[in-house]
């Protein structure tokens, strides 16, 4: 087992594929600027900080490293935020990875995963999106994150750059052992924010829409268990050893739960009641997302074991019960 070139390693999802690569024997080597990520989050393996925009940089850690293959998780993610300030997410997300692509390239280094997004695909009411729908995002992050895949097809074209690229839904959950977690600054996402509000740091949640095309007027989404995640990305890895070509997977469950069924889930988890404000919409956000595929399960044998919401809102409470990077 060699070395794994992991960015974004100090951030949420990053952190729990370094504990599962080292798990699996593989040394995890986390490069990361610490821009949303956090250094204790480092737990296993090397710690490298750069950004990805800085080529001397990353030169520097390819040849001190060698890496065998590179995951990539670093970037902006955001939906809002992307609607706001696109040209941040233009810059870090995809110049940044323009980098990270060149370097890797040029070191020799020609097996890549890629953590992209169902936001790719964009508003798709009513249809269980599957890797062959139609991409045609609706906020800057999801734009970006389609312009880095189509620069890793141009990439193997001229270059032999291997990769496998994953779309996944919401990502939800933390290590059951409590070790590492999801903790943001600002919170954007669903189920933190809940378990804050439950928690009492912060007065209440704010439902952004409560008018949808839905069931009870908020959106839907398919969450994934974080740890299941990165199972896939270590499936995807040993497909790329196994010397197999690129693939595109969809990463979700195939059942969406709204807002609303994310709070009641909460409340029955922790025994205490969500307090809930009413918002206006979001700009960017879909009415629901959904995804329809078994490819991930059909070629990787990638089968969710933890995606129920209520392991998924159990994991998560655990982490915030245990504490956070930062106080």
């Amino acid at each position: 087992m060699g070395n794994i070139l992991v960015t974004g390693g100090a951030g949420y999802i990053g952190s729990h594929a370094c504990k599962a690569l080292s798990a699996a024997g593989y040394t995890p080597v986390t490069y990361d600027n610490l821009c949303t990520g956090w250094r204790e989050a480092v737990k296993f393996g090397p710690f490298e900080e750069g950004d990805l925009t800085d080529r001397a940089r990353l030169d520097q850690v390819f040849a001190a490293y060698q890496p065998q293959a590179v995951m990539h998780f670093a970037a902006l993610s955001q939906v809002g935020e992307s609607m706001r300030a696109p040209g941040i997410y233009w810059h870090n997300n995809v110049a940044g990875s323009l980098g990270l692509i060149e370097a890797a390239v040029a070191a020799g280094c020609l097996d890549f995963v890629f953590s992209s997004t169902c936001a790719t695909y964009g508003d798709h009411d009513n249809v269980l999106l599957d890797e062959g729908c139609a991409q045609h995002p609706i906020n800057a992050y999801g734009a970006s994150k389609r312009a880095i895949e189509d620069m890793l097809r141009d990439f193997e074209v001229a270059h032999g750059l291997r990769h496998v690229i994953f779309r996944y839904f919401n990502v939800a959950g933390a290590d059951p052992e409590a070790e590492v977690g999801e903790f943001h600054q600002p919170e954007t996402h669903l189920i933190p924010l809940v378990l804050d509000a439950i928690a009492g740091r912060r007065d209440a949640l704010t439902v952004f829409g409560t008018d949808y095309d839905t069931p009870d007027g908020t959106c839907i989404r398919d969450y994934v268990h974080v740890m299941d995640l990165v199972e896939a990305h270590l499936r995807g890895l040993r497909w790329l050893e196994e010397g197999r070509g690129s693939r595109v997977f969809n990463l979700g469950t195939g059942h969406g739960f709204s807002v609303r069924d994310v709070i009641e889930a909460a409340e029955a988890v922790t025994g205490v009641q969500v307090p809930v404000i009413a918002g206006a919409r979001r700009p960017g956000d879909c009415t629901r997302l959904v995804s329809g595929s078994v490819r991930a399960t059909r070629e990787l044998g990638w089968v969710p074991a933890r995606s129920t919401l209520r392991e998924m809102i159990e994991d998560a409470w655990r982490w915030h019960e245990a504490g956070h990077y930062a106080k």
